[in-house]
């Protein structure tokens, strides 16, 4: 009998996964069967008005003895290259793989010009019904060539504006750590009006480049929003787990260390106050490590967008990396150091020049690699990306920093709302501005 009332069961449970599928699958039917009406005699109904062409000049390089243009259809429909011109000058071109392009395909239109460095020029490319489409470069440059001479160019850049700014802000830390506590208060708030001035930054960065180099096809704005929003939230999971995979190391390293000991007139374990003491301070140091390493992780992606801005402007020609502008970086990113630093300052545990360096080379070796890419394999699409990813980091650790002053006050409400917090958020965002301004834009 309760074989029989199992067996029912199974079976209604089998019927009901089915009912769920089908009911599932019906919005996806009617959906297909719309498209299949528009693609097919709808069209000839709906079809109101001409389409118009569009062609996005997404990158212009200058190589010996002639100019490159990278082109991309993004309009409605397939178009066909048909002439390029430089100045409106009408010059034959080579265009690679193919002068027809589908929609979104890309193409290379290769100009023989005897070009001069430093004058500007104007790269226009006309489809087949006549449409001319342009882009001007306000001082023309030699490209740079994947070597190693142009390498270690980009490495020395990168060394001077992101490694070495960042190492001398870690040397704020003895300093952080004798302050008093509101002292202290007031420079982890700047570190938060550093970090949201990146933030911005970044995102400010994004949209001009949007503005300058992105189809509106490609929704270039929404691209920005929707990528720091799921880097803020995967990172905000990273971190809670950092955070307990820190504890859970702390309390395991002080369990194997530190074992019991027994009393002669009893049986029961006593833990020594000295051990218990060390293994509070292990677990009060993972939080604050685990955000100074958010932080450096943060900066090391908002850097690495910086890099490629820095390679993608000397490919472009449209920076001289003079000794000034190395000093304006160097004053603008050294307090990158004093944000990874500031939120250990306090943490009671002890903190190795080992794991300050590495935190140091986590934030600022992407800034050599972001030279190399940008450099050398600029691409407008992956800028915006990785810029969106590091203002998300940022966001983040701005986050969790916040998160963390409160969960450490008698009054979480009023943790943020008391002079040194808000003098220091103020400072660290006009610090930050005031630094930008020596960097040309």
């Amino acid at each position: 009998m309760d074989s029989d009332v199992n067996k029912l069961a199974r079976n209604n449970r089998k019927t009901s996964k089915k009912k769920m599928i089908v009911i599932a699958l019906i919005p996806l039917l009617v959906l297909s069967g719309m498209l299949v009406f528009l693609l097919g005699p709808g069209m000839s109904i709906l079809n109101i008005g001409i389409p118009l062409p569009e062609i996005t000049i997404e990158k212009i390089e200058f190589q010996n003895d002639k100019i490159v243009a990278f082109i991309r259809n993004t309009g409605p429909e397939g178009v066909e290259i048909a002439q390029a011109d430089i100045n409106d000058r009408m010059i034959p071109a080579a265009i690679e793989p193919s002068k027809t392009l589908s929609r979104l395909a890309e193409a290379k239109v290769i100009v023989p010009f005897s070009w001069i460095a430093g004058v500007p020029y104007e790269v226009g490319v006309t489809i087949s019904d006549g449409t001319r489409f342009s882009k001007s470069v306000d001082a023309a440059a030699l490209a740079p060539t994947p070597n190693v001479e142009q390498a270690s160019y980009f490495a020395i850049i990168g060394i001077y504006v992101g490694v070495i700014p960042v190492l001398i802000g870690l040397l704020w830390f003895p300093f952080i750590k004798r302050l008093s506590m509101n002292k202290y208060k007031f420079f982890l708030s700047l570190t938060a009006g550093l970090l949201v001035f990146l933030g911005i930054d970044a995102l400010v960065e994004s949209n001009e480049i949007v503005e300058k180099n992105i189809a509106g096809a490609f929704n270039g704005q929404v691209l920005i929003a929707m990528i720091t929003i799921i880097t803020f939230l995967v990172l905000l999971y990273a971190s809670e787990k950092l955070v307990e995979r820190a504890k859970m190391k702390a309390d395991f390293n002080t369990s194997k260390s530190n074992l019991p000991t027994y009393s002669s007139s009893s049986s029961t374990t006593k833990i020594p106050q000295k051990q218990q003491h060390h293994q509070q301070l292990q677990q009060q140091l993972a939080k604050p490590f685990a955000i100074a390493m958010m932080i450096a992780i943060g900066i090391g992606l908002h850097n690495f967008g910086e890099g490629l801005a820095i390679g993608a402007a000397v490919l472009l020609g449209e920076v001289a990396l003079s000794t000034f502008l190395i000093v304006g970086f160097t004053l603008h990113n050294t307090t990158e150091g004093l944000a990874i630093v500031a939120p250990m300052a306090k943490s009671g545990g002890k903190v190795t020049i080992r794991k300050l360096v590495v935190m140091g080379l986590i934030a600022g070796v992407p800034t050599i690699i972001g030279a190399w890419i940008g450099g050398f394999l600029y691409s407008p699409i992956a800028a915006i990306i990785f810029l969106s990813i590091g203002a998300g980091a940022i966001f983040q650790v701005v986050f969790s920093i916040t998160s963390w002053m409160s969960s450490n006050s008698k009054e979480p409400r009023k943790s943020m709302l008391n002079t040194p917090m808000i003098a220091g958020f103020t400072v660290g965002m006009a610090i930050m501005y005031a630094t930008s301004l020596l960097i040309p834009s």
